[in-house]
């Protein structure tokens, strides 16, 4: 009797614990912390877990299962986070260019980690820091949905047939002596097999505070029949994952429960259909960090799995026949109905997917118009958000992605101060001809430009790189460096571009043919790195990074020999002094905008090739060895 007190006990202390969890999280991603939530939330699931304490001591029993069933979730999530830093984000980016391995991809990985919430965070993350795209994100949910139906399965075939709870201690005891390790990967498998262990025990416990219930409460008396009672039991089971927010939990206590006959079959099945659609809660959670497409990400999920309990509901007859025309045929007896609830949680995922994977791209375009692409007069950051900071790999992803986003906004400002349109940078046009040839002034305020859709930016990447709280090993850490350099590098290049504008508006449709040659000059040496990076982001295979050397070393020779030539022009009367100094200032910013737009280059276009970012490293000119190829510069 103290030894089931003490269990019963135990249970309540974890199962407050696993609240004030789950209260925790609620409250970062709902209202960051708010008063609302600290004042009534919390407050009220511990009045109604004391009351149910109070009421019934097989309650307790039922309580400390799912508690310890969640906490084993959790423990079982973070094991596996522990091994995302590289496999499965590798594989992620390898297996979703078409939709059929999309789907793949999420019952697989569902199947292995027994998670959906956690392939659904993963999903979010890479799909907000622009590793995989909307419709195969869409597939990897639909797939996840499908890979669920696996641990009912385990539950119903090998969870209530077998005393899982000798397994579990085992588990246990290895799992916290590998998790208290200081490797990575053992505390990982340490997280692993105790959240198993937990996840056993928790099964254990459901099953015998149910096996109580039976002899003091039939629950079957509170039994609904027809479509009432489907939508009542669908209702009861999206409020019970949404409060868990784990649909596997909920599959066990339904699996549980149906399996002492505390609730009829009909009713069971309903409320697995409402397990199903609120596991969409987790998504949704977890799109609130993330940025617009993360969101769209969590409507979709939301849609679908809405969709296939209604389906679900719909047809339930007609399912309920296929469930017990595959059960005959698979040996699976008239009377095992858990086994037939696993049968039946597979067939109504499988339809919805089957019905659904038609119209993704119809549901990609909706979403686009329902949560459209947001428009600020200040450019904001499109892929820094929390959810992109879970794991290292999407962490890195987001980054180069927004610093790509702000060469953007530099490109633009860049190739109008002086005074050239990106289109005939694109082009195949010769740059020596086409700008020698043009006088026209593009009406470009660089300093406004600079304040709307640099600035913000740029802060955002300094404010997201310094605060992300993620442990990253050596390499990450100078890989993130060095984007956040990289970043510098073309805010810089953007100020001297504004301060050449005004010359080069001033010189360049000037009558004084000399000074407006040195300044066209000037405009095709910057027009030519940009014309480079460009290339090299297309993958024209006739450029490589080593082309960015190349080029700076060109347009420093060309720099010394204006530098050279111009006390002749000043003797000869082709330019005033005044000009010769704003021309020497003015190559010196054209110097640094070359430089700092290919050091960006080599770090942005250089890393998607691992043998040629080597060789990058190896044979990439610095500053130091240009200095010592050509003739020292004398502004």
């Amino acid at each position: 009797m103290a030894t089931a007190q003490r269990k019963t006990d135990r249970g309540a202390n974890l199962l407050a614990t696993l609240c004030t969890r789950a209260y925790t999280r609620l409250s970062k991603f709902v209202l960051g912390g708010g008063t609302v939530i600290k004042r009534i939330i919390l407050p009220a699931i511990l009045i109604v877990l004391a009351f149910g304490f109070w009421i019934s001591p097989n309650f307790k029993e039922i309580a400390a299962g799912v508690s310890i069933f969640l906490f084993g979730m959790i423990f079982l999530e973070d094991g596996f986070r522990a091994f995302t830093g590289g496999v499965l984000e590798k594989l992620l980016a390898k297996t979703t260019d078409k939709l059929w391995k999309s789907i793949s991809f999420g019952v697989v990985s569902t199947t292995v980690m027994q998670s959906s919430s956690l392939v659904s965070v993963i999903t979010i993350s890479f799909l907000s820091s622009g590793l995989v795209g909307l419709a195969a994100g869409i597939g990897i949910i639909f797939g996840a949905n499908l890979g669920t139906t696996t641990g009912a399965w385990l539950i119903a075939g090998f969870g209530l047939k077998v005393k899982i709870s000798a397994y579990a201690m085992p588990m246990l005891v290895f799992g916290v002596i590998l998790v208290f390790q200081k490797s990575r990967n053992l505390k990982g498998i340490g997280y692993v097999l105790a959240g198993l262990g937990l996840l056993f025990l928790g099964i254990h416990h459901m099953k015998e505070g149910f096996e109580a219930f039976r002899e003091t409460i039939d629950l079957t008396q509170f039994a609904v029949g027809g479509y009432a009672g489907l939508f009542l039991f669908a209702a009861i089971g999206i409020a019970a994952t949404v409060i868990m927010q784990s649909s596997h939990a909920t599959l066990v206590i339904i699996i549980t429960a149906l399996s002492v006959g505390q609730i009829t079959y009909e009713n069971a099945l309903a409320l697995a259909i409402g397990a199903n659609v609120g596991t969409t809660i987790t998504a949704i959670i977890g799109a609130m960090s993330a940025n617009y497409q993360g969101k769209r990400l969590a409507g979709a999920h939301l849609i679908f799995n809405m969709i296939t309990g209604l389906i679900a509901i719909a047809f339930i007859w007609q399912i309920i026949w296929s469930v017990d025309w595959i059960s005959t045929n698979v040996g699976i007896a008239d009377d095992n109905y858990t086994m037939k609830l696993a049968v039946f949680h597979t067939v109504f995922n499988l339809i919805g997917v089957i019905v659904m994977a038609p119209f993704v791209g119809a549901l990609v375009r909706f979403l686009e118009r329902a949560l459209p692409t947001p428009e600020a007069s200040i450019v904001e950051a499109q892929f820094l958000n929390a959810s992109a900071a879970d794991f290292p790999e999407t962490l890195l992803a987001s980054v180069r992605n927004e610093v790509f986003h702000l060469y953007d906004n530099a490109y633009k400002i860049i190739a109008h101060g002086i005074n050239v349109h990106r289109s005939t940078i694109t082009s195949d046009l010769i740059l020596e001809d086409e700008l020698k040839s043009s006088k026209e002034i593009i009406k470009e305020d660089v300093s406004e430009q600079y304040t709307r859709s640099i600035k913000s930016l740029h802060s955002a990447i300094i404010d997201f790189t310094g605060t992300a709280h993620i442990q990253l090993s050596s390499d990450f850490s100078s890989h993130l460096y060095d984007l956040r350099r990289a970043s510098q590098r073309i805010v810089q290049a953007v100020k001297d571009a504004q301060h050449l504008q005004k010359n080069i508006d001033r010189f360049g449709a000037s009558r004084n043919k000399a000074i407006r040659n040195e300044y066209n000059n000037i405009r095709i040496n910057i027009a030519r790195i940009l014309r480079l990076i460009e290339q090299l982001r297309s993958g024209d295979p006739d450029v490589d990074v080593f082309d960015l050397d190349d080029n700076k070393l060109s347009a420093k020779e060309g720099r010394n020999a204006t530098l050279r030539n111009i006390d002749s022009m000043i003797r000869d009367g082709q330019i005033t002094a005044e000009m010769a100094t704003s021309l020497m200032n003015d190559l010196s910013y054209s110097k640094s905008i070359i430089s700092d737009l290919t050091r960006a280059g080599k770090v942005l276009l250089g890393e998607s090739n691992a043998a040629l970012m080597e060789g990058q490293s190896i044979m990439g000119l610095e500053d130091e060895e240009i200095r010592n190829l050509t003739q020292p510069d004398d502004a």
